[in-house]
């Protein structure tokens, strides 16, 4: 029967066989119920094809068994944060975090094995000897470039609603312009493709995306309004009054507004409703913006104070002196490792996070009035119609700028398009876009922010997005303080408890009698503890009704005349 070994042919493979007979025969096998023969009577043995699988031919002749080895410093470019060394006795919770560190050593390999991939690198400009890079002028870069990249260097004369305030997508594809006059318009500044165009007929302070561009937040004169991409009114978030800055936060959906009264409000636009609203005892907060690393909210003050707040407290977490007079702009870098500040003394500095101290100074002719930091460490300032850009300016100090541009207006508000060498200028007269070589991030990430994302892909990282949404209480300095292992042993609670509360209390072990035949198993141990413990509360309560219940009798007994007066009693009738 030849159709039972072509059926068995496909999972099983025989040792032995006549080539001969099956090719002469046309694969004449006899087949018992059991075994196999062929027409001499020699039996023939049968494998599983998983066993010829398992051996690794040419093993032996390889000259680099195994993978590629990977250099370190490729691997510390992928690593988030630091693993877990801590001795933990329990095997069961022991097993679960060493599987959790190789997972998590796993994807830092396949990560840092990608890296070949990406094949997009950042460039600067190269000069001649002797010529500076701050002496060549946009049009010239413009001329020098592809065809592509001079596409998006252009410009925008808008004379009758500005000063502008613009706000990129985290994406980088849609652009938001914001006029002081009321006129707002949100594009794909790439394609130029509008996608609404309104005017609020109302002051205009401050625009922002939320977390995808099918919504924005516009800060109006009194209250603050949520848009679609059509230009539909979604909703008015009264509570907010009076905003001049606004911010967002996408990994926990918070849209952030410092109002000119002094208060520093938190909207969740998951849910609708505040978080939290926080009096920060101060003036107009006029200059904010957020640490991309830990999510803190950081505002400038007219003393020359800047100020770190989170929606969990009602004080400031880190109030730092950095200038003599008042905050013009802050900025922070990527990493969230670099602070830069500008006053109005003329200066300004650099100071590092995680010591907060300053680490450069510079002076400067005038005040810059914006500050920005691009995802490759550039640092683009304004000074009234003046764009600098510094490259690298917080590990070394710099003597001279980057690059080099005059306005024909003074700048409201400036930002760098992620993923793209472009840097957004708001103006007074409408909007400008600079190139600026090395400043975006050539390869992006798709699973954090796609600018290819087809619509299915949208709605589904929307959905993503939600379900891993952060909570308002996790926002903290250090961010991974939450994952972190409390290593506070029960003597050094006891000692805090001592200290604030003044009463030494002894720690009592309870120590419950041993049971033969399994009943003294863990299990059953901590189930004697609940029901000890549910049986003193119950004595406890017992107890507490029988005193209350001997007081009332005692206070009956009593004459009236020793009974406390009360402000009622002229209300009785006299005996």
């Amino acid at each position: 029967m030849p159709a039972v070994g072509i059926t068995k042919k496909r999972y099983f493979v025989p040792e032995k066989r006549r080539r001969d007979d099956v090719e002469d025969r046309g694969g004449g096998f006899t087949s018992g119920k059991k075994d196999l023969k062929c027409d001499d009577g020699t039996k023939i043995k049968f494998r599983k094809v998983s066993d010829y699988s398992n051996q690794n031919v040419g093993v032996k002749n390889d000259p680099y068994p195994g993978p590629a080895p990977l250099p370190a410093e490729r691997k510390e470019n992928h690593k988030r944060g630091i693993a877990n060394s801590t001795k933990i006795s329990g095997g069961i919770m022991r097993r679960k975090l060493s599987r959790q560190e190789k997972v998590f050593e796993e994807a830092i390999n396949q990560a840092a094995r990608h890296d070949i991939f990406q094949l997009e690198d950042a460039g600067y400009i190269e000069t001649d000897d002797g010529q500076k890079s701050y002496t060549i002028k946009q049009s010239e870069i413009k001329q020098n470039v592809d065809i592509a990249s001079s596409c998006k260097t252009f410009e925008l004369n808008l004379n009758q609603f500005g000063p502008y305030r613009i706000n990129y997508s985290r994406n980088g594809k849609h652009l938001l312009l914001g006029g002081r006059r009321g006129h707002v318009a949100a594009f794909e500044w790439f394609s130029k493709k509008l996608m609404c165009e309104i005017n609020v007929m109302e002051t205009v302070n401050d625009i922002s995306w939320l977390h995808t561009e099918n919504m924005y937040a516009v800060a109006q004169k009194k209250w603050t309004y949520i848009y679609d991409n059509q230009g539909t009114e979604y909703h008015c978030l009264k509570s907010i009054n009076k905003a001049l800055r606004l911010d967002f936060l996408p990994y926990h959906y918070l849209l952030v507004a410092s109002t000119a009264h002094g208060f520093l409000n938190y909207i969740d636009i998951s849910i609708g409703k505040e978080v939290a609203s926080v009096r920060t005892k101060s003036n107009r907060l006029n200059v904010m913006t957020q640490n991309p690393h830990n999510a803190i909210t950081l505002l400038g003050h007219h003393n020359g104070t800047v100020s770190m707040w989170n929606p969990n407290m009602k004080e400031p977490l880190v109030k730092m002196l950095c200038h003599r007079n008042a905050i013009r702009a802050i900025a922070v870098d990527r990493g969230g490792l670099y602070m830069a500040t500008s006053g109005q003394d003329g200066h300004m500095r650099i100071f590092d996070v995680r010591t907060y101290k300053p680490v450069h100074s510079y002076k400067v002719m005038r005040s810059p009035c914006n500050l920005q930091f691009s995802q490759r460490g550039l640092l683009a300032a304004t000074y009234n119609n003046i764009v600098e850009v510094y490259k690298d300016p917080c590990r070394e100090v710099q003597e001279e700028p980057y690059l080099i541009h005059k306005l024909r207006q003074p700048a409201e508000s400036i930002q760098f398009c992620p993923y793209e060498d472009v840097l957004g200028v708001g103006r007074a007269n409408g909007f400008e876009s600079l190139l600026i070589p090395g400043a975006g991030e050539p390869n992006y990430d798709s699973l954090e922010s796609n600018p290819h994302q087809s619509r299915s892909q949208k709605r589904e990282w929307v959905v993503k997005s939600l379900l891993e949404k952060i909570q308002p209480d996790m926002i903290t300095l250090d961010p991974f303080h939450i994952g972190a292992m409390d290593k506070v042993t029960a003597e050094q609670l006891q000692k805090e408890k001592e200290e604030k509360f003044g009463k030494k209390t002894e720690i009592t072990k309870s120590e419950m009698k041993y049971k033969a035949k399994g009943k003294s198993s863990s299990v059953n141990i901590e189930k004697r503890k609940q029901l000890r413990k549910a049986s003193d509360v119950r004595a406890k309560i017992k107890q507490d009704l029988e005193d209350k219940r001997k007081a009332l009798e005692d206070s009956s007994s009593l004459p009236e005349d020793s009974l406390p007066k009360s402000a009622l009693d002229r209300f009785r009738k006299k005996k």
